[in-house]
């Protein structure tokens, strides 16, 4: 089976720490530059509001067990998500999916979902992103996730 790659862009458009939005095969996906010139893809819709808006958040790091994760933070409630999984910080088991990314000739090309999303049920999401959001913000404070 053939893995099909979309070029995306030159990796020097990118500004680093920056999160651009990029169609992908049908898929809306948010793509990240990191300081290191890593690129990393992720979901564009943020799993806790069901918009599409990953892009807008900002990108930075969270300390998680002694360990600096780099993160992309929702621009509705502040969920940090793993940019290298797509995993939300403060509760794994919701993600906005993740695609593998190359960088040839510096062009950025996204291949296939490696993690796909993982969503809250649409009548839970104001209570659940309420309490990841507290979570999140106790990650990132340093108090208890």
């Amino acid at each position: 089976m053939s893995v099909t790659w979309t070029d995306v862009c030159a990796v020097s458009d990118l500004q680093p720490e920056r999160a651009v939005p990029a169609l992908v095969q049908g898929r809306q996906v948010a793509i990240v530059r990191l300081h290191d010139d890593t690129v990393h893809a992720v979901g564009q819709r943020d799993p806790y509001c069901d918009a599409n808006v990953m892009s807008r958040g900002l990108v930075g790091s969270v300390t998680v067990e002694g360990r600096e994760v780099p993160v992309i933070f929702s621009p509705m409630y502040k969920q940090a998500f793993d940019v290298r999984s797509g995993r939300a910080v403060a509760e794994p088991s919701v993600g906005l999916g993740s695609w593998a990314v190359q960088v040839i000739a510096g062009r950025v090309q996204v291949g296939p979902c490696v993690t796909e999303p993982a969503g809250v049920a649409p009548a839970e999401q104001a209570e659940v992103a309420a309490a990841s959001s507290e979570r999140a913000r106790q990650t990132v404070e340093g108090g208890a996730a």
